[in-house]
């Protein structure tokens, strides 16, 4: 299923394998590059998944010996999941390109899904993502990360917002590289359950906040 709002496609692409979804991303950015597509948003789901990004340490991997999939983005090593809703924008940005730009419009995008459930969420200074700031709970958590890559001038990668997912698989790693912050998600947040399906349409209505407005 597609829909398509201010020039953008989202497409519900569903439970896909992770080196699937990357084969898939690769193949619309070539057709978004050749100017053959459109601007397009795959929204979905992966098995349970650790990804390392171009600064991870080798101290941030999983002790165990669970299997990590190296990638091109930016960024360190997270974990994707069931119950976490993955969105891979792959748009062409104005030139000239301006990759802080979009990742502000990435959060602001995720702060404003946030809100509509009811969670007040931010940025951190110095750190990419959405966080819960520190209160009587803890101290600041991540509740949707940010990794992306910009190829001849189109985007690949994204980010991923914790719905209702198990946080224990973030226990074997240091995500993001982060020691001082912990991971959250909106169900753990709110205390209600809060699924991918809810968050879905969302995410979907907030789309055309990351298209740049010309000026």
């Amino acid at each position: 299923m597609s829909v398509t709002t201010s020039g953008l496609t989202a497409v519900r692409a569903g439970l896909i394998d992770y080196r699937a979804a990357w084969d898939e991303q690769r193949r619309v950015h070539e057709a978004v590059v050749a100017g053959e597509q459109g601007d397009t948003v795959l929204l979905l789901e992966h098995p349970s998944v650790y990804t390392a990004g171009k600064r991870t340490e080798p101290w941030d991997r999983p002790m165990d010996g669970t299997p990590v999939v190296d990638v091109d983005r930016g960024g360190k090593i997270t974990w994707h999941g069931p119950g976490q809703l993955v969105g891979y924008p792959i748009v062409r940005l104005p030139d000239p390109v301006d990759v802080v730009a979009y990742v502000r419009r990435t959060e602001q995008l995720l702060i404003d899904v946030c809100a509509e459930f009811g969670l007040a969420a931010g940025r951190v200074e110095g750190r990419s993502g959405v966080w819960v700031p520190e209160d009587d709970r803890g101290p600041a958590r991540k509740v949707a990360a940010i990794g992306i890559r910009v190829a001849r001038g189109v985007t690949l990668h994204g980010f991923a917002i914790n719905c209702d997912c198990d946080l224990s698989h973030y226990d074997r790693i240091v995500p993001c590289g982060i020691r001082d912050a912990g991971v959250t998600s909106l169900t753990a947040e709110l205390g209600r359950p809060v699924t991918v399906a809810d968050v879905l349409p969302v995410v979907e209505r907030h789309l055309p906040t990351l298209v740049a407005v010309q000026g």
